[in-house]
């Protein structure tokens, strides 16, 4: 199969935190390639690193040395402010406390996003419905966060990543909060969006069977990359019945 060229490219890539004898090397140099339109799975125990990946591949954390290039994009050489113009206007971000407004209808929730890129209310409503629309919440737009279950949260928190058409959805232990009934659910959900939609998805998990939704899976140990495993086939929802 002929992959795409490669959307994220780390080159020996590593993380320091702290000084001298306090300094803690939470990444200790690799290389890693995720292509356009791939669902990369992250796994590692506690501690490995993976987490600080996320956070580097996400525009939210920078590399202590080595190279980050997005789109062919050197990623270094961004001030803050354009760092945080490509997480606007790129990238999608779903996290495992749902991080929703309590009060807020799921409408608005989503909308968030789209208001702080400036677009008109009209539009802002009409892309919103039809991200809530495919995650199967329309009805429940009007409902408050506190209203709904938690996998309904956490779908509206998908819908709120995905309504500004993101190139990239980042999840973060996606499922953490939720049994397991409603982790496949939104499993199943992200595996189709990255299916129908095209949207490359990198999650980090530390649970296996939600990582065998994705295509591939990469494996954090101690700062390094243990694994890379790729496989033609995913977990389906006739596999998880």
């Amino acid at each position: 199969m002929t992959r795409s060229p490669s959307l994220i490219q780390l080159r020996q890539v590593t993380k320091t935190y702290g000084t001298g004898s306090a300094a803690f090397r939470a990444l200790r140099g690799f290389d890693l390639d995720i292509a356009a339109g791939e669902f990369v799975a992250i796994m590692g125990a506690s501690g490995s690193g993976k987490s600080t990946m996320m956070n580097i591949l996400g525009f939210l954390d920078t590399p202590t040395t080595g190279r980050y290039l997005f789109g062919g994009r050197e990623v270094q050489g961004l001030s803050k402010e354009q760092r945080a113009l490509i997480r606007r206007h790129y990238l999608g971000f779903v996290f495992q406390g749902f991080n929703l407004l309590a009060r807020t209808s799921a409408l608005e929730n989503v909308e968030l996003p789209l208001l702080y890129r400036g677009l008109p209310r009209g539009e802002r409503r009409a892309r919103a419905r039809e991200a809530l629309d495919a995650v199967g919440l329309l009805p429940w737009q009007n409902h408050s966060s506190n209203e709904l279950s938690g996998g309904q949260q956490q779908r509206v928190a998908v819908a709120r990543a995905i309504a500004a058409d993101p190139q990239v959805l980042f999840a973060d232990e996606p499922t953490g909060n939720l049994d397991s009934k409603a982790s496949e659910e939104v499993m199943r959900l992200i595996a189709a969006l990255n299916e129908s939609k095209g949207i490359t998805v990198v999650i980090v998990t530390h649970e296996s069977g939600m990582a065998g939704y994705a295509r591939r899976i990469v494996t954090v140990h101690d700062g390094l990359i243990a694994s890379d495993v790729r496989h033609d086939d995913r977990r389906t929802e006739k596999e998880v019945a």
